[in-house]
């Protein structure tokens, strides 16, 4: 009778039943439990009815049984020919392959191989030809060989970590030791994706969990000062003059500039419109619906266009080779740019740095945050000042002076504590305070120009008869501070009755006086 059974020995269940005669019972890697069971009952009807209707193949479910040629030659209707017997310590009669464990590979998803050819063919069709390209690349070069063979479901955490550590090891490019952070997160990620959708459509815990990407560093930003922007202007070939100005005032990536087209550039308007890009020598939408923008024109921009006008102006690009294509970035940078850099003496930086450039320079000047978002296509100011507020003075200050200035401003006129010596060296014999760290030389220079001018004041002779009691504000005072440290009121006394010196009363303990009224 078919059935679900456990292997006592192991705890794993298996599969059990009868097909053309012969007695299958195939192994699996899942543990004996209530949702095991029910996830491997669901495949058993499935094969039962396929059985039933004469549609069943023993292939399809299990590729990798020992018994399949001997039962796909019963599916032919070609004689058995003698299996080879191994009898297995667990099953005295069956000479099954316990060890090959297959069954749970096909309950629960395919090679890695075929699905992630499968997850590629139906995502391509959202994606553009870069990204296409790209990601084919990752699952020939490496996903695919490091986890074709294998089952999807049988790919766990630390096969993904150890992975994940040898591509580290790897060399990089440009002379590099080892692949960045960036680059090995961008080939997990589509592990990632291929991973969790198999989980999800064959019904497995997905191995990919709790794997955060490997921090990658700041952007390497290395913008050019104004002067250095000048004698790049200055010195570059005649031809190549109105190219840079552009790249340098407008703050377009390399393939927005190279594929940009005449009829995007509105004179009247003196704006510039980014809808399309050179990736790969090919056409592409821009890189996200935000780099979809108009780009306002400076003086100088509008000017550089109007001459560049005069040379390419009947044909299709701005920036455009003799035969009218597109501009290769690459011939560019190694026959123009970077001997120009050298020829100047400046640090070799790729051409990017131009729209870092732009963005540190508009930042410098005042310009709003959001219009320069706008024009650079970014979704909000955070990366603005994220990557570039370093490079701006007095943009971000982050050093606490703007809230000294408020302090000093406000607080100047309020009364400041005044300690007394005597209390002072009595608080430091019981608390371990240096008396030379606190008094006088520490206090606020409000106070202590106060107290000064109090201390140097001529001493007023006693009054005879005594003056009517003055009410003072409430002052809040925290009851377990030590007398010592209670404010001296007389500060605002003299400052509205015009003593110069507080009167000499004999000390009260402050215990024997109610909060809020001191005299």
């Amino acid at each position: 009778m078919p059935n679900i059974r456990v292997r006592k020995e192991t705890g794993l269940l298996y599969f059990d039943f009868q097909y053309l005669k012969v007695r299958c019972r195939e192994q699996s890697l899942l543990e004996d439990s209530k949702p095991n069971r029910k996830k491997m009952q669901k495949v058993l009807d499935e094969i039962l009815g396929k059985i039933k209707s004469h549609t069943f193949s023993y292939r399809d479910y299990f590729p990798r049984s020992k018994q399949l040629l001997a039962i796909e030659l019963l599916e032919n209707g070609s004689p058995p020919e003698p299996m080879p017997v191994r009898i297995d310590p667990y099953f005295k009669t069956q000479p099954a392959p316990i060890s090959v464990l297959p069954a749970q590979v096909q309950a629960n998803g395919p090679l890695f191989a075929d699905f992630a050819n499968q997850w590629y063919s139906e995502m391509e069709v959202g994606w553009k030809r870069s990204h296409r390209t790209t990601t084919r690349g990752v699952l020939d070069n490496s996903l695919i060989p490091q986890f074709g063979p294998r089952p999807v479901n049988e790919i766990k955490k630390c096969d993904i970590l150890a992975f994940r550590s040898s591509l580290a090891k790897l060399p990089g490019i440009k002379n590099k030791e080892s692949l960045s952070a960036s680059r090995v997160n961008h080939i997990m990620t589509p592990l990632r994706m291929i991973l969790t959708e198999a989980a999800d459509r064959y019904e497995f815990a997905p191995a990919f969990i709790n794997i955060k990407p490997l921090r990658v560093g700041k952007t390497d930003v290395q913008p050019f000062t104004m002067q250095e922007v000048q004698d790049i202007l200055r010195t570059v070939r005649a031809d190549f003059r109105n190219y840079y100005i552009v790249r340098f005032f407008t703050g377009t990536r390399t393939g927005e500039i190279d594929g940009l087209k005449w009829q995007y550039v509105d004179f009247e308007r003196r704006t510039i419109s980014i809808k399309e890009t050179i990736v790969n020598d090919y056409e592409e939408t821009p890189k996200t619906g935000e780099s979809e923008r108009d780009i306002q024109m400076s003086q100088m921009v509008f000017d550089a266009l109007l001459a560049q006008h005069k040379v390419t102006g009947q044909g299709v690009y701005v920036f455009a080779t003799s035969a009218g294509t597109p501009i290769s970035h690459r011939n560019i940078s190694k026959r123009v740019w970077y001997p120009l850099l050298r020829l100047l003496g400046l640090k070799k930086r790729v051409p990017y740095q131009t729209r870092h450039t732009y963005a540190t320079l508009m930042l410098a000047s005042g310009e709003a945050p959001e219009w320069i978002a706008r024009q650079m296509g970014h979704t909000t100011t955070e990366m603005l000042f994220r990557v570039y507020s370093r490079f701006i003075p007095n943009l971000t200050r982050q050093d606490g002076s703007a809230f000294e200035r408020l302090m000093a401003a406000q607080m100047q006129d309020q009364p400041h504590p005044i300690i007394d010596p005597q209390s002072l060296n009595e608080v430091s014999a019981h608390s371990g305070i240096n008396p030379n760290s606190i008094g006088m030389n520490h206090l606020p220079k409000t106070q202590s120009r106060v107290t000064e001018k109090i201390d140097q004041a001529p001493e007023l002779p006693e009054p005879e008869t005594p003056k009517p009691p003055v009410t003072l504000p409430n002052t809040q005072i925290n009851s377990s501070a030590n007398a010592a440290l209670i404010a001296n009121p007389w500060l605002e006394i003299a400052k509205h009755s015009g003593l110069s010196v507080p009167p000499k009363a004999d000390p009260i303990p402050p215990s024997d006086h109610p909060v809020g009224d001191l005299l």
